[in-house]
């Protein structure tokens, strides 16, 4: 199955899970109805700003409209075994090194954000959790509500999802950084 289908079928499971008709996740989401409706047809594929607002609106979190339910987590897993997406217009590389596991529903997520590129995600109102974020390679700024963050190589941030988040490269070459999010 293609990560396009993946992406549609979960969204509008999750979407009919949670009874709500386009138009309820149009306003909850901040994305347009057209747009919705045209992800589950498979007639677009979203940017990493719309899945998060997909995600946010539904109250899930991005992981959950990229992984099917058959996706289980293994004690080992080889690089090419981890499940890839690519943003389709800013090329963001998101790979899912640790699928959230059962007990402690701990995540790591691989992000290579492009030069001169960003991304920026709303708030998560409905079940805000904890991420962690470590620069591996890269310059890479985190506005985290009102806070700015420059982060270099090494450097850790501990943030939320209870505000707006906006990641910025605004370095010529591109920035890679491990998230852990812990939804427990």
């Amino acid at each position: 199955m293609s990560i396009d289908e993946v992406i549609a079928k979960r969204l509008l499971a999750l979407r009919k899970s949670k009874g709500l008709n386009l138009e309820q996740l149009a306003e909850l989401s901040e994305v347009s109805k057209a747009m919705i409706s045209k992800i589950e047809r498979q007639e677009s594929s979203p940017s990493a700003t719309i899945l998060g607002r997909l995600a946010a609106g539904l109250g899930v979190s991005v992981t959950q409209l990229l992984s099917d339910d058959s996706d289980r987590p293994k004690h080992f897993m080889r690089r090419d075994e981890q499940a890839v997406w690519r943003d389709p217009d800013i090329g963001y590389l998101r790979r899912q090194v640790l699928p959230p596991e059962a007990q402690t529903a701990l995540e790591m997520i691989e992000v290579t954000l492009p030069a001169k590129s960003r991304v920026s995600y709303p708030s998560w109102g409905n079940r805000p959790y904890k991420q962690r974020l470590w620069l591996v390679e890269g310059e890479l700024t985190v506005h985290y509500g009102e806070n700015c963050y420059s982060l270099l190589p090494g450097d850790v941030l501990v943030f939320g999802v209870d505000l707006p988040v906006t990641f910025d490269n605004v370095d010529a070459q591109p920035c890679r950084y491990l998230l852990v999010i812990n939804q427990g």
